[in-house]
């Protein structure tokens, strides 16, 4: 695999993706769209990363589109960008590990719609949120207009997009938008013990409840209970769970005999 502008590594069962354009602030050009999709494959297809962390090399996670290569971009060309770009948001949806993003300088446009797409968002103090598209004629992609009013209401998403204003990261946690705000030189420290924290836990369960989750904000009630019916039917008749179970029991019985 070669990545010209994506660094990819695993450290134990935790595949790590930086995007690596940091002189332009991780601004998303085509080949920085392709780098990234070509990662997340490979960190899908690898059987030994269970978790998946997202971000930016220098001063930002990633500033958005890249103006100076889409004012130039032939329409055939576009469009495939376009394409591209929302196969990125596909595979980090769809994929069966959970994604975080750990964010830190700015997230805006498609950069703050990928951190979206990521199913966790921990971001560093200062950091900048934003959606500058229609203020260059561009509008929302990459699943954002059904992400973003998701984590912070309809109401807040179109006063957002509509306006162009950026919220700061203790803004964004207060809304929604991220999970999780902490010192930017503890941002590493606290994405890896996040993704070790879901890396302990049954590969299965997790890949089922993510499913579960995502499909449910479209369900009704009757599809939800349906769908989790048949996971857990399926969970439950794994090897992993009957040895977790059994694991979990022999603690508890442990710990009546503490008293």
């Amino acid at each position: 695999m070669q990545l010209q502008t994506v660094i990819y590594e695993r450290k134990d069962e935790v595949a790590i993706i930086r995007f690596n354009r940091p002189k332009v602030l991780n601004a998303i050009n085509r080949q920085l769209t392709a780098d990234f999709l070509e990662a997340l494959k490979v960190a899908q297809a690898d059987s030994q990363v269970k978790v998946v962390i997202v971000k930016g090399e220098g001063r930002a996670f990633s500033s958005g589109e890249d103006l100076s290569e889409s004012k130039i971009m032939p329409l055939e060309e576009g469009v495939h960008h376009i394409e591209t770009l929302q196969d990125t948001a596909r595979t980090m949806l769809k994929m069966g590990k959970p994604v975080i993003a750990a964010i830190h300088g700015y997230a805006l446009g498609a950069g703050c719609e990928w951190a979206m797409d990521c199913d966790i968002r921990i971001a560093a103090e200062g950091t900048k949120f934003g959606f500058p598209e229609t203020s260059i004629g561009a509008t929302v992609a990459n699943a954002g207009t059904k992400l973003l009013p998701l984590l912070i209401g309809l109401g807040r998403a179109k006063e957002l997009i509509f306006t162009n204003r950026m919220i700061d990261a203790r803004e964004a946690e207060q809304w929604g938008l991220v999970n999780k705000v902490v010192p930017l030189e503890e941002l590493d420290k606290a994405a890896i013990e996040m993704a070790k924290k879901i890396a302990q836990n049954s590969t299965v369960a997790i890949y089922f409840s993510k499913r579960a989750l995502n499909q449910g904000v479209c369900q009704d009630f009757e599809q939800t209970l349906e769908l989790e019916a048949r996971d857990t039917a399926v969970v439950f008749s794994t090897l992993e769970a009957a040895q977790r179970a059994k694991a979990t029991l022999e603690r508890t019985k442990k710990k009546k005999r503490g008293r």
